[in-house]
């Protein structure tokens, strides 16, 4: 806005008695602009709420149906009990096929990270592999599948092991493991993994 000036008598420059006093017309130029301001304010809101209601709507309708939601337990209750029958049957090495071989893959043991990324894993899986002589893993039957997307899901279960090494060592194990199965290039397989077994209790004095 132009705020016009005079030059008093007394020589000093200075705003005119107009720009002291705001005339009519400028009382409602003023009201006309905060008029318009808020008008745009508020068509900015309600734009925004739409486009907000849209999004929700849309992550709504991306959302698994009952029956996509019991297709990927189905899945994947079918593709652990098959990891445990392939363990079993081919030792160690049947890991390899069923954990994700990229950087995104993990696995911790206990609280502590064993395979920070999936080239760690199999090269672990593959040397530890020539240490076993035969190997049993069984899931319990509190197997939870928690589906995510149809593309992924959240297990959890509890687990027993025998391990037979090269020298004839019986190792008996025990716990919990839970892990981010992904649904990727036509398989099932693990993005991540944790397994953990019971701590046990201090001894007393």
């Amino acid at each position: 806005m132009v705020i016009s000036r005079c030059v008093p008598e007394n020589g000093r420059s200075g705003p005119s008695r107009s720009a002291r006093k705001p005339s009519g017309k400028a009382n409602r130029f003023v009201k006309n602009l905060a008029s318009s301001w808020w008008s745009t304010v508020l068509l900015t809101t309600i734009a925004f709420a739409g486009c907000s209601s849209h999004s929700v709507g849309s992550h709504e309708s991306q959302s698994l149906t009952p029956a996509g939601e019991a297709a990927v337990r189905e899945g994947v209750r079918a593709f652990m009990q098959r990891v445990a029958d392939d363990v079993t049957r081919d030792g160690p090495l049947a890991w390899c096929k069923y954990l994700d071989t990229r950087p995104v893959f993990f696995m911790a043991v206990n609280g502590q990270m064993a395979f920070p990324n999936g080239a760690a894993a199999q090269e672990g899986t593959q040397k530890f592999a020539q240490t076993i002589n035969h190997i049993e893993l069984k899931w319990g039957n509190d197997l939870r599948v928690d589906p995510l997307t149809a593309d992924l899901a959240v297990v959890a279960v509890s687990w027993s092991e025998v391990q037979l090494d090269t020298a004839g060592h019986r190792v008996d194990e025990a716990g919990y493991f839970t892990g981010l199965a992904e649904y990727r290039e036509g398989h099932w397989q693990l993005r991540d993994a944790h397994w953990s077994s019971p701590v046990p209790a201090p001894r007393g004095d």
